[in-house]
């Protein structure tokens, strides 16, 4: 038996999709632990350029069964969109399912969502817009609403008149149409007819994969720095992408999962507001996101990008437990004579934190104690094993393992699924 689970290090867009794509290849089942539609995994591979938003990375070996979990959020439209540009490159949805335990994300979850970011003034949070924020508060609030009530619609019909009661006021004092409960009614039917098949209790499926010690990977979406408990709060994701919510998310018992795969660029990028204190203005942080194509997978936001943060992998790699790391993006760096990296965080009292994640209205107020690393300036992007990078490359490597304190697993130089490699 071998459970990993895959999680991100830093702010999120770490890379997560094509660690999952190559890891995919050797397992038998992929399960999207967390999280909706409000990020992207992008994936590049024989069926082309894809960014997944729901539907597992390991979507595209066809002996892989691929799981959106219980502790997802899934906006059933979305999902159907991405399941269509699948379709239309060929890529086998047959195996594919959805824990009927999974909490829907609703038409006026999106409407709510970007009323309340509007109602906050300029004291956004930086939500994208998707619903993720309100569906979550729902599940928590009991009033929300599950894949699996699309197999029962008189129950559905009933949970669906009592979440509109207060929905509509909501919405009505924030400015907004309120919802024709018939019509929404009607949407979820026809996501019943759509996906109803693909809907089922994904628990016995787990059950006889662990039993015939099968590989299972465990998928989460965005990064620690935006975990609801242990993130940049407010500014973070309303679910927890850490390890430790991997099993409950997955459907697992907390003990089968034993490894933890963390996930990091070789620099640091960042969507969405709070403090990011590695971030560029410079000529720098410009050729970081031009280089490395910084736009977000889902909203086509310019990235924020700055140099790696050891600060922030120490806290990441001990939170998570990681036994490994993978690194991608290093042939981002190729083109820089001199690299920087963050070992530490000067507080306002000019004492410097090395080992600790300050809470939010601290971290806005550090400045990042940086150390300088001279740069290879020669391509990686053909470099196939460790011994092929140049000399100045293992030794950046080598520090972002020393500050993690985690060995390196992986390392990435291209988009291409064969440009990662095993160290």
């Amino acid at each position: 038996m071998s459970v990993t689970a895959i999680v991100g290090a830093q702010w999120g867009d770490e890379g997560k999709g094509r660690i999952i794509d190559y890891l995919a290849q050797q397992a038998d089942v992929v399960i999207r632990f967390q999280g909706g539609d409000n990020a992207g995994h992008t994936v590049i591979n024989d069926y082309g350029k894809h960014a997944l938003h729901l539907i597992p990375s390991g979507i595209f070996n066809p002996k892989t069964t691929n799981i959106i979990g219980s502790g997802c959020v899934v906006n059933p439209q979305a999902l159907l969109e991405e399941m269509a540009a699948l379709e239309a490159a060929n890529v086998r949805l047959d195996n594919l399912w959805i824990s009927n335990r999974a909490q829907m994300v609703m038409p006026y979850h999106r409407t709510l969502d970007a009323l309340e970011e509007a109602a906050r003034g300029k004291d956004t949070i930086g939500t994208t817009k998707r619903g993720m924020g309100p569906a979550y508060a729902d599940k928590a609030a009991r009033s929300g609403l599950r894949l699996g009530d699309l197999l029962q619609p008189d129950w559905l019909e009933g949970r669906l008149d009592n979440a509109l009661r207060t929905v509509n006021r909501k919405i009505e004092i924030l400015g907004g149409d309120p919802v024709d409960g018939e019509e929404l009614y009607a949407l979820c039917m026809d996501f019943r007819a759509k996906l109803g098949q693909r809907i089922v209790d994904t628990m016995p499926l787990l059950r006889q994969a662990l039993t015939a010690h099968q590989a299972i990977l465990l998928e989460g979406q965005l990064g620690v720095m935006r975990d609801l408990d242990w993130g940049i709060y407010p500014y973070v994701t309303s679910s927890n992408p850490t390890a430790a919510f991997a099993a409950s998310g997955a459907g697992l018992p907390a003990r089968t999962i034993d490894r933890v795969v963390g996930v990091v660029k070789a620099y640091s990028t960042c969507v969405g507001d709070g403090p990011f204190p590695v971030e560029l203005h410079d000529a720098d942080g410009k050729k970081l996101r031009d280089i490395g194509g910084e736009y977000g997978a889902t909203t086509g936001r310019p990235r924020r990008c700055g140099w790696f943060d050891g600060v922030a992998i120490h806290y990441a790699a001990w939170l998570n437990g990681m036994t490994g790391l993978a690194i991608t993006k290093l042939d981002v760096l190729d083109q820089f004579d001199t690299l920087k990296i963050c070992v530490g965080y000067e507080l306002p009292d000019g004492s410097i934190v090395r080992d600790a994640m300050p809470d939010t209205p601290v971290l806005n107020l550090v400045k990042p104690v940086y150390e300088e690393w001279a740069g290879w300036q020669t391509s990686t992007e053909s470099c196939r094993r460790w011994d092929d990078l140049p000399v100045a490359a293992q030794a950046y490597i080598n520090r972002l393992s020393e500050l993690a304190n985690v060995k390196v697993d992986y390392v990435s130089v291209g988009p291409e699924r064969d440009q990662m490699f095993e160290v």
